[in-house]
């Protein structure tokens, strides 16, 4: 799969293939190993949520505006780690609930996200799942920025390759 062809992979792909995709682009990049090493997780934390809630036609931006489709505009908007914070705890809400929450969707059909890989992942940068309310370190903050940074690299093809 090329980047060009990566709005088509993230609007019908799965978690895998549109993995698999960065990836191989991350590994022919010139790109820090420690860069390399950061970025997978995130992507995988953030599509372990978004895939399914596109898959229930329930896709929303921070905004709890609806979408139709995983865009790449839509992935970064997402890789805000407040933002993807602010996610985990709607989809939490939105799970105990039995339907989707602090949205402007009004859809009543919602099927239970599995939040485990999104959750691990919050917590191995110090976020806190019990209390939304509580912060979390600025460093991680900002390695975040460098992540999302990168990943906007991807997406828009201005990656070096080696």
């Amino acid at each position: 799969m090329t980047l060009h062809s990566m709005p088509t992979l993230l609007a019908t792909g799965n978690s895998a293939a549109i993995l698999g995709a960065i990836s191989a682009t991350l590994e022919r990049s010139d790109e820090a190993p420690f860069w390399r090493q950061k970025t997978l997780p995130f992507v995988e934390a953030i599509l372990s949520v978004l895939i399914p809630l596109q898959e229930q036609h329930l896709l929303f931006d921070p905004e709890g505006n609806a979408h139709e489709v995983l865009t790449p505009a839509l992935l970064l908007r997402w890789c805000d780690l407040m933002s993807l914070k602010t996610l985990a705890f709607t989809l939490a809400k939105s799970n105990d609930q039995g339907k989707l929450v602090r949205t402007k969707i009004t859809n009543e059909t919602y099927q239970p996200i599995d939040l485990e890989i999104l959750g691990k992942y919050l917590s191995s940068y110090t976020i806190n799942l019990v209390d939304e309310t509580l912060d979390f370190p600025i460093r991680n903050y900002n390695l975040h920025i460098g992540i999302s940074d990168l990943i906007r690299k991807i997406l828009n093809g201005n990656i070096t390759n080696v």
